[in-house]
């Protein structure tokens, strides 16, 4: 007759059961993780170019500031230099988000354009464990010209991904 160990089991039961246990503790963590975004705040990307088209650099001083609801005004983008490209981030549920873009020169010269963006505001539910966020699409852009030329909207609908331009801005030509 073959003995089992004292505690009563066949060999290889204990096993059985570690694995058994192991796989439901897998599937139940599974079931229970969301994939919530890390990063869910929602920019739009800026790229400044030339009027063939090719990539141009402000070498002035840009600063981009808004007003908030309350009154106050906040600094999006705070003396960059040598500005290529830039990304800001937009309003969650204002229509029309204004931006004041504010270029000084080295000679003490300062000039500001207003910019007005209109958009369509739409909720974006990833799960009930998540944070709603706000999509939008761009629907104008209406500038003043102290020192931008023209604004064009690459990519109307704004998301998560800011890899791919919004707007296309052309400055004046400058010395």
């Amino acid at each position: 007759m073959k003995r089992h160990k004292a505690n009563g089991h066949k060999p290889g039961a204990a096993r059985l059961q570690a694995a058994a246990m192991a796989a439901m503790t897998l599937a139940a963590a599974a079931c229970s993780s969301v994939d919530c975004p890390v990063q869910n705040t929602v920019y739009t990307s800026y790229g400044l170019y030339k009027a063939g088209g090719e990539r141009d650099t402000l070498r002035d001083t840009l600063t981009i500031a808004t007003t908030r609801r309350d009154g106050t005004d906040s600094v999006l983008l705070n003396r960059s230099v040598n500005t290529t490209a830039f990304e800001l981030p937009i309003s969650y549920t204002d229509p029309e988000d204004t931006l004041f873009f504010t270029v000084g020169d080295t000679l003490g010269n300062v000039r500001i354009d207003t910019v007005y963006i209109k958009k369509d505001n739409y909720p974006h539910f990833e799960s009930v464990d998540c944070n709603i966020s706000f999509f939008h699409n761009i629907t104008a852009v209406r500038w003043t010209r102290q020192s931008i030329d023209s604004i064009v909207v690459n990519k109307q609908h704004v998301d998560y991904d800011a890899s791919t331009e919004h707007f296309h801005i052309y400055f004046k030509a400058r010395r």
